[in-house]
C-alpha cells in the first residue's frame, strides 16, 4: 500500500472514532439531560396516608401490581398514617423530585385541609404534580347493625336523647368536615374520635365503641354485607347501584350536604415532565384494565384514569369551593 493510501485510511479511521465517540458521548448526555428515559431504574414507594384497611389503601394495593408491570419495576405501597393523611403529603412535598416517592392523596388531605388548617407544611398546587386521579366516590353514614335506628331522622332523635352515646369517627378532614356540617344541620350533639384510617373506624362503628361514621364506601362494603353494620344514608346525588334501599342525603331531609371525594396519585412538584407524563400513562393503562375496572366498580366508585392535566385543573376548582364550604360553615379545624 503507498503512503498515500496509508495516511488516507489512517485519517478515515480517525475519523470514524471520532464519529463514534461523539455519538457516545451525545447520546450519555442525551440520557442525562432527560432523566424519564432511564425512568424507572429502581423500586417506586407509593405513601399512603392512612392505616391498612382505608379506602386510599385499598385503591393502592389494588393499581400496585398493575403499576409494577407496566413500569418494569417493583412499586412498595407504604403506610404513614397521621393527622388525616397530612404527614405524608409533606413527606412526598418534601422528597426528591424524581418519581421514586408518590403519593395517594385524597381529597382531605389536598383541597379539604388547606380550607379547615390555618397552618398546613404545604400547598397542594404549588408542591405537587398530579399524575391521575384513580377513583372518585360519594360516603356513607353508617352505624352499628345493631343500633336502635334505622333512619338518619332517629339517628339524630336518639343522639339528642343520649348525648353520652353521640360520639362518632373519623380518620380524615374529608369526612370530619361532612360529619360537623350534618350536626349543624341537625343540631346533633356528636362529638368526634380520631382514627388512624377508615378501616378502622368502620371496625370502632362495628365494636359499638362509637355511634356512627360517615365513610368512603370501599371499607365498608364488606361489614355492610356481613350485616355488621347499617347505612342510613349516601351523600352522592344519587343511590348507589348495590344499595338501592339506602336513601341520598336529600332525600333524608338534608339536600345540602351532597359530597363527592377522590383519591389519585401525586407527585413532589419539581419532578421532570417526562416522568410525570411516564407515569400518567401507566396509571391510565391501569385504571382502564378490565380487572382493575370491574374491581372499582364493585367497591361503588367511579373509576377515573384522567390526565395529568385534567387532574390539576379538578384540583384547583375544588381548593376554592371546600375553601367557601368550611367559611359558610363556619367550620376551622386548628
Amino acid at each position: 500500500m503507498s503512503d498515500a493510501w496509508r495516511l488516507i485510511s489512517r485519517s478515515a479511521i480517525a475519523g470514524l472514532s471520532a464519529a463514534v465517540v461523539a455519538g457516545t458521548l451525545g447520546g450519555a448526555a442525551l440520557a442525562q439531560g432527560d432523566p424519564a428515559q432511564t425512568y424507572p431504574a429502581k423500586p417506586i414507594r407509593l405513601i399512603v396516608g392512612f392505616g391498612a384497611g382505608g379506602g386510599n389503601d385499598i385503591f393502592a394495593r389494588l393499581i400496585q401490581p398493575k403499576l409494577s408491570e407496566r413500569l418494569g419495576q417493583p412499586v412498595l405501597v407504604e403506610n404513614k398514617p397521621g393527622a388525616g393523611g397530612t404527614i405524608a403529603a409533606d413527606l412526598v412535598a418534601k422528597s426528591a423530585p424524581d418519581g421514586y416517592m408518590l403519593y395517594v392523596g385524597a381529597t382531605g388531605a389536598m383541597t379539604i385541609s388547606p380550607a379547615v388548617f390555618s397552618k398546613l407544611p404545604y400547598d397542594t398546587l404549588r408542591d405537587f404534580a398530579p399524575v391521575s386521579m384513580i377513583a372518585s366516590f360519594p360516603l356513607l353514614l353508617t352505624v352499628n347493625a345493631d343500633a336502635p335506628v334505622k333512619t338518619v331522622q332517629e339517628l339524630v332523635a336518639y343522639a339528642k336523647a343520649n348525648p353520652a352515646k353521640a360520639n362518632y369517627a373519623s380518620s380524615s378532614p374529608a369526612f370530619q368536615l361532612p360529619t360537623e356540617q350534618f350536626k349543624q344541620r341537625t343540631g346533633a350533639p356528636f362529638e368526634r374520635i380520631n382514627y388512624k384510617s377508615s378501616g378502622e373506624s368502620l371496625t370502632a362503628v362495628v365494636s359499638g365503641e362509637v355511634l356512627m361514621a360517615i365513610a368512603d364506601v370501599p371499607p365498608i362494603m364488606g361489614h355492610l354485607k356481613a350485616g355488621r353494620v347499617r347505612a342510613l344514608a349516601v351523600t352522592g346525588a344519587k343511590r348507589l347501584a348495590d344499595l338501592p334501599d339506602v336513601p341520598t342525603m336529600a332525600e333524608a331531609g338534608l339536600p345540602d350536604l351532597e359530597v363527592r371525594l377522590w383519591s389519585g396519585v401525586f407527585a413532589p412538584a419539581a419532578t421532570p415532565a417526562g416522568i410525570v407524563k411516564k407515569l400518567e400513562q401507566a396509571m391510565m393503562e391501569v385504571i382502564r384494565l378490565p380487572d382493575v375496572s370491574t374491581r372499582l366498580k364493585e367497591l361503588q366508585v367511579d373509576p377515573s384514569g384522567n390526565t395529568s392535566e385534567e387532574f390539576r385543573r379538578l384540583v384547583a376548582a375544588e381548593l376554592p369551593r371546600w375553601a367557601a364550604i368550611a367559611k359558610s360553615a363556619n367550620i376551622k379545624l386548628d
